[in-house]
């Protein structure tokens, strides 16, 4: 099979961004909570849906973050960071880092991790991660880091983000 020919430039959008977004929100997600601090001590966490693996061979993951985020400076900045992949019991925790950021931290204990990132406690899965690179692609910056640590809470159903919001359960049959 012999791959397509590349054309000298993609031909122009027919379509909004409000249509993308709305055909994008037709793709189930995962949704975690990627933790990181700035090498001063300033705290980040959101809630993140763009969370992929990369390779076993090296252990490497990627998440992508929008250019103009608040939180940019300090995941920029970051040496670590902690990927946290949330459980259907876990929307709160989903909503809390996807809404203000001044209460995003606000009474909510945590521990750290080997890296020195925030580390949340009872989370379906934790990726303990040392960054790698950053690439610019469009208005978003993808972040690849390699898993220095891993741990899972067993079998557990998962909090999953489609059609614009969150959903705690699995229906219907593989």
């Amino acid at each position: 099979m012999t791959p397509a020919t590349p054309t000298a430039a993609a031909p122009a959008a027919d379509f909004s961004s409000l249509q993308l977004r709305q055909a994008l929100a037709h793709f189930a997600t995962g949704v975690t909570v990627v933790t990181a601090c700035s090498p001063d001590g300033q705290r980040a966490g959101l809630t993140v849906n763009s969370f992929n693996s990369v390779s076993l061979e090296p252990p490497l993951v990627l998440w992508s973050l929008g250019c103009s985020s608040s939180s940019m400076a300090v995941f920029a900045a970051a040496s670590h960071h902690v990927i946290h992949v949330l459980g259907a019991d876990q929307q709160a925790l989903g909503e809390r880092f996807a809404g203000p950021r001044e209460q995003r931290w606000l009474d909510l204990a945590h521990g750290w991790s080997h890296g020195g990132a925030p580390l949340l406690a009872g989370c379906a899965a934790v990726f303990e991660c040392q960054s790698l690179s950053q690439q610019t692609a469009g208005d978003h910056v993808i972040f690849i880091a390699e898993v220095t640590r891993c741990f899972s809470d067993g079998p557990r159903a998962p909090l999953l983000y489609h059609g614009s919001r969150f959903h705690t359960g699995l229906t219907g049959s593989p």
